[in-house]
């Protein structure tokens, strides 16, 4: 188990690192640290690393779909083709 150690380097800015949901696991340089008031911990458990991955992937998936749907959202809709009265 790894012991509580300050943080590595400055606290993780957006561009290198991000709290995945509203947890305390955050990722940075390709590795996962659970932050806290107290300290930062190193996650090296490769089982927990694992779900951690999956759960981010599946994060961003969904991101995703939120934007593409809230960007069909913001198009005109499509006038229909055919007859006119």
């Amino acid at each position: 188990m790894s012991a509580l150690a300050p943080a590595p380097g400055p606290l993780p800015s957006s561009a290198r690192s991000k709290h995945l949901a509203q947890s305390p696991a955050v990722r940075r340089d390709g590795r996962w640290w659970l932050v806290t008031t107290s300290g930062v911990i190193a996650v090296t458990d490769p089982v927990f690393t694992g779900q951690l991955n999956r759960f981010a992937t599946a994060m961003a998936s969904a991101d995703q779909a939120v934007a593409g749907s809230r960007l069909q959202q913001d198009q005109p809709p499509a006038r229909p083709r055919g007859r006119r009265r």
